[in-house]
């Protein structure tokens, strides 16, 4: 069992930053790939950027590429999704999600374990 707590949301001016934390307790994490999806209402939950198991590979969604940046830190059991240039289309909760795999993974369906997910407002 893993269990997974996201941190930093809130509300942001279009065009600013914001980083998100996710961390993680419960087996060890350099074991897991984590991944970020989102979630806005009523519609469903897509994928936004997955990292493999030490960092080394990233993958992201078209929407985000360029200004997000997905990163973990092993020694904290912690990921995190730093978020720039933030449009009012990102409005959306956060989750962070883990799977027991060295891969990076992309389909919601291909993860265990998830957060409770944190809210990130984009104002105009």
């Amino acid at each position: 069992q893993v269990q997974l707590v996201e941190s930093g949301g809130g509300l942001v001016q279009a065009g600013g930053s914001l980083r998100l934390s996710c961390a993680a307790s419960g087996r060890t994490f350099s074991s897991y790939a984590m991944g970020w999806f989102r979630q806005a209402p009523e519609k469903e939950r897509e994928f936004v950027a997955a990292i493999n198991w030490n960092g080394g590979f990233t993958h992201y969604a078209d929407s985000v590429k360029g200004r997000f940046t997905i990163s973990r830190d092993n020694a904290k059991d912690t990921v995190y999704l730093q978020m720039n240039s933030l449009k009012l289309e990102d409005t959306a909760v956060y989750y962070c999600a883990a799977v027991r795999s060295y891969a990076y993974r992309s389909r919601p369906s291909e993860y265990l374990y998830w957060g409770q997910g944190t809210q990130v407002t984009v104002s105009s």
